[in-house]
């Protein structure tokens, strides 16, 4: 797990979801993304909730608004909803999807951060995804599938999206968004699927690219 730098830490800590200090043990990587998705089902809440009547693929799907980071997002079918309480400061809101047979899970993330920049935006964010690469598959390498500048409901953003695999072999696949929303403030969707080949992919896509700044 990586130190945060002294100046200038990208929106999304480098230290991903467990308490800061706090180091994982190594017998337990097997199984970051599954474990995250049963703590979050288990504490899973009906927060508070719209419609999507747009005509992205999660249109008619109910919306999560997080008012704490400024940005609502769909639930996709099977998917649920958590209030955040049972999340790290960094972490606002969450929604979890677990595969149907245990294994093969999924997360979507919301936070907040400091302000950035927009000529720094791509570094910050191809920053933070690969701190989170290192977090959820350790010792392992991730290649950069996509790498680009998008908006966010007309709000300077950037997407960065990795394939994954730790030294045990295991795949995975990793999505990011970092948006600028204003000269003080940024936000973020980080999305975490343990199959680069699930279906599930094309749901956290959906999630990421339907964002709406609230």
């Amino acid at each position: 797990m990586t130190t945060p730098p002294s100046v200038c830490p990208p929106p999304l800590p480098p230290t991903p979801p467990l308490p800061y200090g706090q180091r994982r043990p190594r017998p337990a990587r097997t199984v970051a993304i599954g474990a995250l998705v049963l703590v979050l089902l288990a504490g899973a809440a009906v927060w508070w909730l719209t419609r999507d009547d747009d005509s992205s693929p999660l249109a008619g799907r109910p919306r999560v608004t997080d008012t704490a980071a400024g940005l609502s997002y769909a639930v996709p079918e099977g998917w649920k909803s958590n209030d955040g309480k049972s999340l790290i400061q960094a972490f606002t809101s969450s929604i979890t999807m677990k595969g149907p047979d245990g294994h093969g899970g999924a997360v979507v993330l919301a936070g907040r951060g400091g302000p950035v920049d927009e000529s720094t935006l791509r570094q910050r964010t191809e920053t933070a995804a690969r701190s989170n690469a290192e977090f959820f598959y350790p010792d392992g390498k991730s290649t950069v599938e996509e790498s680009r500048a998008t908006k966010v409901s007309g709000r300077s953003a950037y997407t960065v999206v990795l394939s994954t695999r730790d030294d045990s072999g295991r795949a995975g696949r990793l999505r990011l968004t970092i948006v600028a929303k204003s000269s003080d403030r940024s936000a973020f969707l980080l999305g975490v699927t343990e199959s680069p080949e699930q279906p599930a992919n094309r749901e956290v896509d959906a999630v990421l690219a339907g964002a709406a700044v609230v």
